[in-house]
């Protein structure tokens, strides 16, 4: 075994969820990912943690979804009680086919969302990861060879975190006093939406992995302006790309695609809080220096901004303003790196991808 999968297993269980004796830990992939497994497996075993392990297959979620009647779907209740008894949740993403899911109807993924939202609420209590193994199905859709892809994956999951978690404090410590936020790319993107309130939480590779973003949640309300997200996002085995967006007091009042305009129907008409944003995101880890299809590596590049539709992370929203509930959660990414600007409360704090307190600013 690669003894890169120990050491990514070893920062899963003791970084990111910081597994204990007696915990119930349930451990969801793809058999592609069965060295990974095999890995924590072990590591759970010798801390004295208690396991059960689930597939995570795209092609059996196709073939569930494409026979179903979208209309008789409910929350699968004994996916929520296997949950509920759970102390920490491990996802692992592995492609063999990145686009197993493309045929499948946008408006019945939505509806599958919706039936989902109980489980995805109870997951996002526990003590949880979602991380990446680099199967040969992600290297393709990343446009790398397979070595490659398993270089990339393994030195954005390795970073030393302590070091990380300093360098995005200084972000994190801008955005907590912060009121306003303003978001400028070029001539398509000019968007503000206040802060105030809200708590900004440095992510250092614990529920994501990797990490390497600061994030918050806007206001409900507070968003106004346009927005072009100029890198595509892949989702349901599609790319999305060209995505304009306008944003009137915190709703989605207008948007179009250049490519599969149809999956944002879907989204969008998911339900009312998948038109208010939920997340302002900033990505701030370096070792991530490409796009790869892959949003949990994408939205943690250098000079990006992203912005999610769709539900707002509870702890990000102050006891004064009022959390943005949704089935989706849907990031989309905006390219900082020239003629771009973050603005706080009037002050530019990045301009073309450069932080205020680094060199070159």
């Amino acid at each position: 075994m690669d003894p890169r999968i120990r050491e990514h297993a070893q920062t899963i269980v003791d970084h990111s969820t910081r597994v204990e004796e007696g915990d119930n830990v349930v451990v969801s992939a793809p058999p592609v990912a069965e060295d990974l497994v095999t890995a924590i497996c072990e590591l759970l075993g010798e801390r004295g943690a208690y396991v059960v392990t689930t597939d995570s297959n795209s092609r059996f979620d196709r073939a569930f979804l494409r026979a179903s009647d979208s209309e008789e779907f409910e929350t699968p209740s004994h996916q929520l009680a296997l949950f509920e008894e759970a102390d920490v949740l491990i996802n692992i993403r592995a492609e063999e086919n990145a686009t197993e899911m493309s045929d499948v109807d946008p408006e019945v993924n939505a509806a599958w969302r919706r039936a989902y939202q109980p489980i995805q609420k109870e997951a996002l209590s526990k003590r949880w990861c979602l991380t990446q193994y680099p199967a040969k199905g992600s290297a393709q859709l990343a446009g790398m060879s397979t070595e490659e892809y398993e270089n990339f994956v393994y030195d954005a999951v390795s970073l030393d975190w302590e070091k990380q978690e300093e360098l995005q404090a200084q972000m994190v410590e801008i955005m907590d006093d912060a009121e306003e936020v303003r978001i400028v790319s070029g001539d398509e993107t000019d968007v503000t939406m206040s802060v105030a309130g809200n708590t900004t939480i440095n992510d250092k590779g614990e529920h994501n992995l990797p990490g390497g973003e600061v994030f918050t949640a806007p206001v409900k309300d507070s968003v106004n302006g346009e927005v072009y997200f100029d890198l595509p996002l892949y989702r349901q085995g599609r790319e999305v790309s060209g995505v304009r967006v306008t944003f009137e007091d915190g709703e989605v009042v207008e948007y179009s695609a250049e490519r599969n305009e149809e999956v944002l129907d879907g989204v969008f008409d998911t339900d009312e809080g998948a038109r208010y944003l939920g997340e302002l995101g900033i990505g701030m880890n370096r070792s991530i220096d490409r796009f790869s299809y892959n949003m949990l590596f994408d939205e943690k590049m250098g000079d990006t901004v992203h912005m999610a539709v769709g539900s707002a992370y509870p702890e990000t929203v102050g006891d004064d303003n009022e959390v943005n509930e949704s089935a989706e959660h849907v990031d989309m990414i905006v390219d900082m790196s020239e003629e771009s600007r973050i603005e706080v409360d009037g002050e530019v704090v990045q301009r073309n991808g450069t932080f205020v307190f680094e060199d070159g600013f």
